[in-house]
Order: C-alpha cells, then structure tokens, then sequence
C-alpha cells in the first residue's frame, strides 16, 4: 500500500495541561479518552493536530461526518451507529448525523457511549456527550436543535465514570489552489478529562500516541476514498 504524504503537517500533537493533574493512566483510560465524548468538570487537558492534505474541502468533510463508516477504518472503533439524524440544514438541504452510539474497545475490553454530533456543513463536526453541551452558535447548528433538538449536556452516561469531560472537533478549511491543486487544512481537537485523579499521570506521552492513530486512520481514508474515485474527490455537499 503506498504511504500517504501530507504536503505540509502544520503543527504536532502537543498536549496542552488545564490544571494539571497528579495522576496516573492506563492503556484503556488512552483509548476511551481519545473516542468517549463525556463531559462536565472544569480541569481538562487538550490536545490538536493540524495537516493540510491535497484535496477539496468537501470530499473530506463528508469523510469526517460519515459516522457510520468509522468502525471500518478507525483503529479501536468496534462499531458505530447513527441513531438519530437532524433536520435538511439550510445550505445543501442536507440531513446529518445528531447522535450516534459508538463502542471501542481492544481484545477483551471494550466501552460503549452515546455521542451528540453537531455539524456545522463543509466546516466543523463536533461530538459532546454527558453533560457536555457545545459551544457552536445556534445559527450554526439550528438544524440540530430543531424538533426538541438540544445542545448536548442532556444524554444518560452508559459507561463506568472515566471521563469526566470530552470533545472532540473536526475543523475543515479549503485553501484553495496551489500548484494547480486544491489544499484543505484539517484541525482534530481533543480535550478530556479524568473522573479519577489516579488516570493522569502517564497521560502527556501516552494520549498523544492514540490520537496520532486517530488522525493517520483518517488520512489514509481520505486516500484511499478519493484518489480511487475522481469523482468522489471532485464531489460538492450541493450534489445529490
């Protein structure tokens, strides 16, 4: 399989501290921070990654929003599932992802979380859950909060407490041409927290390791989907 290249990765995953912890953490506390978006609790640590990849903005932001395609490629991911979709959003009259079931897991371990999904068409996908409520503008997300909608904060843990805080963002941003070809800046953003003070400390090193994993699924995927289907690449959210 040939290696994806990236034009220019534009910053690295840097973990930035919100009160920092004296803690420790275990490969599983990894795994479901990186993909469990619960919420509440003012300490939180972040972490971003940035690449800017050579194609149009909108074949990748599909790719991001495509919720259910996600146990397919995303390492760890076991299954996903959209279980409620939002109202045609005002621009492409589309329907998105509004909340969705996920489970990850690895060999005999696995965690399942509800997730609200809040997209933002061709720009941002964002997911919050617990009591976590976003913080995107009502215009951006009306189509979400449309018929009894909400803004997060609202959804029943069905997990064992780890997280106390997470949210997850996709931000996509067409550059337009250089060279004669289109460019998108791509920005994963990650903040979590620990319901357990022991969970921390190893976190710095370890964390930043499974979102690398998180980010490289998502690159290949927009290779192997778009430079195997030409029209797929040259796609518009208007079309269809």
């Amino acid at each position: 399989m040939t290696t994806l290249k990236t034009l220019r990765p534009l910053h690295a995953l840097k973990p930035t501290y919100h009160q920092p912890y004296n803690q420790r953490r275990t490969f599983l506390s990894n795994l479901a921070a990186t993909f469990n978006p619960l919420s509440t609790g003012s300490s939180y640590q972040t972490l971003t990654a940035t690449r800017v990849l050579p194609y149009a903005a909108h074949p990748i932001y599909s790719i991001v929003a495509d919720i259910p395609s996600y146990a397919s490629f995303l390492p760890y991911c076991q299954s996903s599932t959209i279980t409620r979709w939002s109202t045609p959003d005002s621009t492409y009259h589309k329907r998105w992802p509004s909340e969705a079931e996920i489970s990850v897991g690895f060999g005999n371990l696995s965690e399942s979380f509800t997730s609200r999904i809040f997209c933002v068409p061709g720009k941002i996908v964002e997911s919050v859950g617990g009591a976590t409520s976003t913080e995107l503008g009502e215009d951006d997300i009306a189509h979400h909060l449309a018929e009894n909608g909400t803004r997060g904060g609202d959804l029943e843990r069905r997990e064992s407490g780890l997280l106390t805080h997470l949210r997850s963002r996709w931000t996509i941003e067409g550059l337009g041409k250089r060279g004669g070809k289109e460019e998108t800046e791509v920005t994963l953003s990650l903040e979590y927290a620990f319901a357990n003070p022991l969970y921390s400390t190893l976190s710095a090193g370890a964390a930043p390791k499974v979102a690398d994993l998180m980010i490289k699924a998502f690159e290949e995927r927009v290779k192997s989907q778009l430079d195997s289907d030409p029209r797929k690449a040259n796609a518009s959210l208007a079309d269809g």
